[in-house]
């Protein structure tokens, strides 16, 4: 068994035990970055202090890549930033790969 099928088997198991806070999380943790990234926004616009870069690419990486991406073509936040625009996508691949081993893992 390679590395890969065994994380993928370990992951799976982990979501088996407890799918709904797995599923909690990622959905709190999008719903947290959007929010974040609108927030940082408003703050821009009105000249005030601004979360750290550093943050809100960590949010993304945690998991929120979904919400960070949606909320910078929203709200056109970051977009010019090219940490922003290669980490976050890179994140999403990422976080989509996490959850197709999961899903391939449960139907096993």
């Amino acid at each position: 068994m390679n590395g890969y099928m065994k994380a993928a088997d370990i992951l799976a198991d982990v979501f088996m035990k407890a799918p709904v806070a797995f599923t909690g999380y990622f959905v709190l943790i999008n719903i947290a970055t959007f929010v974040m990234y609108f927030a940082d926004k408003r703050k821009a616009v009105n000249h005030k202090w601004r979360i750290p870069e550093a943050t809100l690419i960590l949010f993304g990486f945690m998991g929120g890549s979904f919400g960070a991406f949606l909320a910078m073509q929203i709200f056109r936040h970051k977009t010019k930033h090219a940490k922003f625009v290669i980490l976050i996508p890179l994140f999403m691949l990422l976080h989509l790969a996490v959850i197709v081993t999961l899903i391939i893992g449960v139907m096993r």
